[in-house]
């Protein structure tokens, strides 16, 4: 018997016009009622996770950038594993080197120090799940992250890092150059205590080692009394892998890759067909 839904967001919950879907919060409405505990898990920002929600008027607890800060309903922190400064500085330093563009996310919010790159950035999030969305529609909607404050434009990162002691929770890398991205995985691979993983296939993820989706959600059950085997795990891309195998029910979503298909014991509709949803009645037997 289920008795937890964890779902991830981009690909996932959101369709290809980055909403959630009418039956997705149906059905997330509905799991809810009976009982069972849902959870968001999700590589974004508490913030930029929070305005999706909101948009739709769902209220659930928040597992967000990738593990490293698990949000009650109201909003208050109560797990965090950010990477340390020190860590932060040599992932910097690499980054750098290979002038790969990268963000940082931190507890209040995202900071880029490109305006294009960032929303570029955005886009590929958006679009790599999502081969048929209208362009203009999603340049419209990753223009708005900045509108509304969730990605804070700077200068220089070292500040953040050095003087303002704000905790970094992940740091995102982008480059449509897969040899780049090659180099910079096998360069980071040799820092110790992070974990690397991917949301896109233009993209690297880097968190703490104690920062997975996986880790926080064991967590978060375990606080609730409920088993992982009475888990589901719906998701769509590689950082959602160390959930799919650890609950009793993983599903991947039809637009996933096949690598990451491979690691689910279930295969639901794509997220531009309420894939969602659809799992969630299906397992409910509405």
């Amino acid at each position: 018997m289920i008795k937890c839904i964890a779902i991830d967001m981009d690909g996932t919950l959101l369709n290809e016009h980055h909403v959630v879907s009418e039956l997705n919060k149906e059905a997330v409405e509905f799991a809810q009622s009976k009982g069972i505990e849902v959870v968001i898990a999700t590589g974004r920002s508490y913030h930029e996770a929070k305005y999706a929600l909101d948009e739709v008027g769902i209220k659930c607890p928040i597992i967000c950038v990738n593990g490293a800060e698990v949000r009650s309903i109201s909003g208050e922190s109560v797990y965090a594993s950010p990477i340390s400064p020190d860590v932060t500085l040599k992932i910097m330093k690499v980054l750098d080197e290979s002038k790969a563009y990268y963000e940082l996310y931190t507890a209040d919010g995202t900071y880029s120090k490109d305006y294009e790159q960032a929303l570029i950035i955005i886009m590929d999030i958006f679009m790599s799940p999502n081969l048929k969305v209208n362009y203009e529609e999603t340049l419209a909607e990753a223009k708005k992250r900045f509108e509304n404050g969730l990605i804070h434009l700077v200068d220089d990162f070292q500040p953040i890092v050095k003087e303002m002691n704000k905790p970094v929770y992940k740091l995102i890398s982008f480059s449509f150059d897969q040899n780049v991205l090659k180099d910079l995985m096998e360069r980071l691979k040799s820092i110790d205590g992070i974990a690397l993983s991917s949301s896109g296939k233009e993209n690297i993820e880097i968190n703490s080692i104690d920062a997975q989706k996986g880790i926080a959600l064991t967590e978060f059950v375990k606080q609730r009394g409920i088993t992982l085997q009475e888990t589901m795990a719906i998701g769509d891309n590689f950082n959602d892998v160390s959930m799919f195998t650890q609950v009793g029910r993983a599903v991947a979503m039809g637009n996933a890759p096949e690598d990451v298909k491979k690691h689910s014991h279930f295969i639901t509709e794509a997220n531009s067909d309420d894939g969602v949803g659809k799992e969630i009645l299906r397992v409910l037997e509405r």
